[in-house]
């Protein structure tokens, strides 16, 4: 009962002081429609890895075209939402490549949460899911949100399927599709079925490695070969450091690169989550990363081991462009924004900093580079969107450059601070 009692003070504490208070002055956005970006993606895409895509489907939740036409009006549906205002598209909407283009993103009763929406496009690859890992599976993702009080708000998954099930129309198709009525863990097999139809490749770059060397311009080359080599991103975004992924660009690990470390006291934090959560009860520690300042502590909620202490996934890069803002609290608008972060290396004060952050000496005409390279990682299905944000990233980075600091870009690295004593 002590424990217990530590838990809920803390994390209502931390939620009544972070998040109810700006939650209520935020508007819940309408639930987007299942336009033609929503329909599931084919596997002949140029680019797509066909042997990976089939060995990610689970033995035990086998695609059919039925399973996956259901998961599609599950995922769009606000009845799965305690008040019937949001769906899982609101935060993954397939006309912002499955992101909302928000910060954080907003829940019921317009409360924020404290993690950025990552895309659901090609999380059929995932080794984990959520930005900490916290999960293996896309079935045990869809479950989270729908319970977490700042997301969909349902008191449980059950409460959830009542909804559902009081509806004639998901009666049928349950049975049709399963051979019975709907429970929690078929609805979670249908959402995750049609999110691994999810793919996005067919991009500029994808079509340059296949051999058309038209497919990008002479910048974006540039910033490939940058990306592999003076700008170290291949050192988080590729399989190995030597061999160069032209398919995932993740290691499909975590890392520290120092975001957020300055505005919270991780060390007191991290005492206070071994204090107060379990570290094997995922839905505590989804409740303290979505609505406590927890959420700094990224994997450590998970490891308890403090190499962990503020490290967060490394994302996929693909459709890069028109999925910010980035980094797991979305505080950085811009592609130059976060290049700008990466070439001052960042974390002068972060004990936990991740080895390979360090200053890149790059020049402007490097980062543009860069961004040109990562642009050209944008699906067809978001062309014309690209080519809008890629204008008005470059626009805002030539008057408003928050992180840029050239003298740290191109000064020799500096001794970091040792971690504290426990």
């Amino acid at each position: 009962m002590a424990v217990w009692a530590a838990i809920v003070s803390v994390l209502a504490a931390a939620t009544l002081t972070v998040a109810w208070p700006r939650a209520a002055r935020v508007k819940v956005p309408p639930i987007p429609e299942a336009g033609p970006l929503a329909q599931p993606k084919s596997i002949h895409q140029v680019g797509v890895p066909a042997a990976a895509t089939r060995a990610a489907i689970p033995p035990d939740n086998p695609q059919t075209a039925e399973k996956i036409a259901l998961g599609q009006k599950l995922f769009f549906d606000g009845r799965l939402s305690a008040d019937g205002t949001v769906a899982c598209s609101t935060c993954h909407d397939p006309a912002r490549a499955f992101a909302d283009g928000r910060p954080t993103s907003v829940g019921i009763k317009g409360r924020i949460g404290q993690r950025n929406a990552p895309t659901i496009l090609n999380a059929l690859y995932n080794k984990t899911q959520f930005w900490d890992g916290r999960v293996k599976t896309l079935e045990e993702q869809a479950a989270l949100p729908i319970v977490n009080p700042v997301e969909m708000g349902q008191p449980s998954l059950d409460a959830a399927v009542a909804r559902i099930a009081a509806v004639p129309e998901y009666q049928e198709t349950f049975r049709k599709v399963f051979g019975g009525p709907p429970n929690a863990r078929d609805l979670l097999r249908a959402i995750a079925s049609y999110e691994r139809t999810q793919l996005s490749f067919d991009s500029p770059f994808d079509r340059f490695i296949a051999g058309d060397s038209r497919a990008i311009d002479d910048a974006a080359k540039r910033g490939w070969e940058l990306f592999n080599t003076r700008a170290r991103c291949n050192k988080c975004h590729a399989l190995t450091e030597q061999k160069r992924d032209a398919t995932y660009f993740t290691d499909h690990d975590v890392h520290n690169i120092g975001i957020g470390i300055i505005r919270h006291n991780v060390v007191a934090l991290a005492r206070q989550a071994e204090q107060a959560i379990t570290s094997d009860d995922t839905s505590q520690i989804d409740r303290a990363a979505i609505q406590t300042d927890l959420s700094a502590l990224g994997r450590f909620l998970i490891t308890r081991r403090e190499r962990d202490i503020a490290a967060f996934k490394t994302p996929d890069l693909r459709n890069v462009l028109v999925t910010g803002p980035y980094f797991h609290d979305g505080s950085q608008e811009t592609l130059w924004d976060v290049m700008d972060h990466y070439n001052k290396g960042d974390g002068l004060q972060d004990p936990y900093l991740d080895e390979d952050i360090q200053p890149l000496a790059l020049t402007e005409d490097d980062i543009d580079g860069v961004v040109a390279f990562l642009a050209s990682l944008t699906s067809a299905d978001y062309k014309e969107q690209g080519i809008k944000e890629l204008a008005r990233q470059r626009e805002l980075s030539r008057t408003h450059r928050p992180q840029r600091d050239t003298a740290r870009a191109f000064g020799p690295m500096r001794q970091r601070p040792r971690p504290p004593r426990p």
